[in-house]
């Protein structure tokens, strides 16, 4: 892109222009079939396996400008690309194009007493806009996710991953081409320059119907605080893990160093450890060895130093720090109730998952807490959409409109009533 596009008066006009081509392509694409939305998102897969080289190729300048910057080793983490993270993509977008097409399904149908027929029907939103930062496997997730509930969608990823998202994007591209569906449908910002993101939150003249955000708390902030469109925010993952008296030592020991260290870096990965305080002397010490013997800093309250001495005291701070890093909060609580009352207060409502063999310790820790994603007995790692066999998500929505939890295919579709009549009329 030439120079003279990098100043926001020229960044602006280019974003009208690509907001315009996007409503443009939204329209057929809304009434494309599910088999040539199937067909494109096979050949963006094929693209990807056949252009690993080049998408490597590409992670590897983001890489080298990544290092040189200094960034945090978690940072890179979500940056780099492998073979195995570009078959994962590829994977993804396969499994999206075999869910069921959402696009026209009737959620809801009755009878009125006059004879109306009503159907709540499944529509697409129009066209998306998303903005995220380091993971370039967002640009597959993203872009093939709002191809199959029929949007088109407005890509804009982090400078960090320009290169990287570039050659993904080319491929969905390929994919849409080979199906013969608009190109426009999916498009990437193709300058770094913060003003897009301006003018993104703009609405675009009314082409932007939504906007998506994926990233840290202060471009959540910005987009919460300057979007003049519908926001699915995806807040930071500030997630908590219980354990519980009632809990199974060996269970709760292998499910809280996964939560912690699977990848640290992933939204999910769990930040807060709370123990029963009722079972301290059972259960501190090995939770929090095997955090350890796995890696992991652990800063802990008082009661906790004076039980395993030598570790780092945790300040409040802490509470509400979302690390995404080897590094782990841990206090005792006064049972559910403490755990209940910790997580009310520090939470980001995101995920929080309670270790526990007692039904009622679950029963209140799923009532009362009111985060997006409860597990029980399971690691927060799996706040995922492809877990939750969705094929695949943008984020994990954690305000309580539309949109909560995995945002996936469902998530990314309105509704529309058609209404069935024989001639009746209103008196």
């Amino acid at each position: 892109m030439p120079d003279a596009v990098e100043n926001g008066k020229d960044v602006n006009a280019m974003m009208l222009e690509i907001g315009r081509r996007a409503k443009a392509a939204a329209r057929p694409l809304a009434i494309a079939s599910a088999e040539r939305k199937h067909a494109a998102l096979i050949a963006m897969a094929e693209a990807i396996v056949a252009k690993s080289g080049e998408i490597l190729a590409a992670n590897a300048v983001d890489l080298g400008n990544a290092q040189e910057s200094g960034v945090a080793k978690s940072f890179i983490d979500r940056l780099t690309l492998t073979d195995g993270r570009i078959r994962d993509m590829a994977d993804g977008i396969r499994a999206i194009a075999a869910l069921r097409d959402p696009v026209g399904d009737v959620i809801a149908e009755w009878d009125r007493p006059n004879g109306l027929h009503i159907e709540r029907v499944r529509t697409p939103l129009g066209v998306i806009g998303v903005i995220y930062e380091s993971r370039p496997n967002v640009t597959a997730d993203a872009g093939a996710l709002c191809l199959k509930a029929g949007n088109a969608v407005i890509l804009r990823g982090g400078s960090d991953s320009f290169h990287s998202s570039g050659a993904i994007h080319a491929c969905l591209v390929e994919g849409l081409k080979a199906a013969g569906l608009p190109e426009d449908a999916i498009q990437m910002v193709p300058v770094a320059d913060r003003a897009a993101v301006g003018a993104m939150l703009s609405g675009l003249d009314g082409a932007i119907d939504v906007i998506v955000p994926r990233g840290g708390k202060s471009l959540v902030a910005r987009v919460q605080n300057e979007a003049r469109v519908p926001v699915f925010a995806h807040l930071e993952g500030l997630c908590h893990i219980y354990v519980d008296a009632s809990a199974d030592l060996d269970m709760a020991a292998k499910v809280v160093v996964n939560a912690k260290m699977r990848r640290t870096g992933i939204c999910g990965a769990a930040e807060t450890l709370l123990i029963d305080r009722n079972a301290a002397d059972r259960l501190a010490r090995p939770l929090l060895q095997g955090l350890l013997g796995a890696g992991c800093e652990v800063r802990v309250s008082e009661e906790l130093q004076g039980l395993l001495p030598g570790l780092k005291a945790a300040s409040e701070e802490d509470w509400a720090t979302e690390y995404l890093d080897a590094i782990i909060s841990a206090k005792l609580v006064d049972g559910i109730s403490g755990a209940i009352e910790h997580i009310n207060t520090w939470s980001s409502a995101h995920t929080e998952a309670v270790i526990a063999e007692d039904p009622k310790v679950v029963e209140r820790f799923f009532t009362e807490i009111d985060s997006a994603i409860l597990l029980h007995n399971a690691s927060t790692q799996f706040a995922d959409g492809g877990e939750f066999g969705m094929g695949g998500e943008i984020g994990i929505a954690t305000g309580k409109m539309h949109a909560r939890g995995p945002v996936g295919v469902e998530q990314l579709t309105s509704f529309k009533y058609r209404v069935r009549g024989t001639g009746q009329v209103r008196p």
